[in-house]
């Protein structure tokens, strides 16, 4: 009988790009990982982009050629005496038995497994995929476009595939992200209105607008928000609302 603590399987997940899954994917699992304590592993399924294979790649060019951020990896690294966490990539077909046999053969415990997984429902495997998580979380911005693709989504998940217990998911969080404080307010709250309506689960913390979510740390850096390697700056997470971001996630996951 395998005793092993099962890990928990969480997704970023959206059937729109470009509102955040894969950055939120890499600032959880860095924060949780180097920051916090708890063990993580990535399954990295969003074909054909794999942004996080790349950005791990870029992430340790960075380091090594930067002596600031040089510095900064070898002190966290000797300090909690962890390696990087696994980034793997795998197709989104079978990817939940990869992961669980994963986390069976792996040397040490793992607490979160986190998947990247494409953002189409057409993809193969992706609906199976998802229905095995235990928590989604999904990024919304203030769009039709996103709003109309993401709230029919989720509904179908937490209709369909909850109410018929044909999954694994215990919720699905609906957050906000790039918020302009220039826009207007009761759009907001139109929204907010429309998905307390239809019975889905929106977080209170609202992540901010920010640069930093579109681009990667300047060549000569001396702090760090995306990346693969170290967890973001403190100062940062809290400039975009960050950090209540992850005190609600810890409370939903309940780890």
């Amino acid at each position: 009988m395998n005793t092993k603590k099962q890990p928990l399987f969480i997704a970023f997940s959206s059937q729109k790009g470009g509102v955040g899954k894969s950055t939120f994917t890499t600032l959880l699992a860095s924060i949780l990982h180097y920051r916090l304590g708890y063990n993580i592993a990535v399954f990295d399924s969003d074909f054909p982009q794999h942004s996080l294979m790349k950005m791990k790649t870029r992430d340790l060019t960075m380091v090594m050629e930067n002596q600031h951020l040089k510095k900064l990896a070898y002190k966290q690294f000797t300090t909690i005496n962890k390696k990087a966490y696994p980034i793997i990539q795998h197709k989104a077909e079978n990817i939940l038995e990869s992961a669980q046999e994963f986390s069976e053969i792996s040397s040490i415990p793992i607490d979160i497994i986190f998947f990247d997984l494409p953002g189409t429902v057409n993809s193969p495997g992706i609906l199976k995929a998802l229905a095995g998580m235990k928590h989604i979380f999904t990024p919304i911005t203030a769009d039709r476009l996103v709003m109309e693709s993401t709230l029919v989504f989720t509904q179908l998940l937490q209709d369909v595939l909850m109410k018929k217990g044909e999954t694994s998911l215990k919720s699905i969080h609906l957050f906000w992200n790039q918020v302009d404080g220039r826009e207007s307010t009761p759009l907001y709250k139109i929204y907010n209105d429309l998905i307390h309506q239809l019975g889905l689960n929106l977080m209170e913390s609202q992540i901010k607008n920010s640069t930093r979510f579109r681009k990667e740390s300047e060549e000569n850096t001396k702090t760090v928000f995306r990346s693969t390697l170290l967890p973001a700056d403190e100062n940062l997470m809290k400039a975009c609302r960050l950090d209540l971001f992850v005190n609600e996630f810890l409370k939903i996951i309940q780890i």
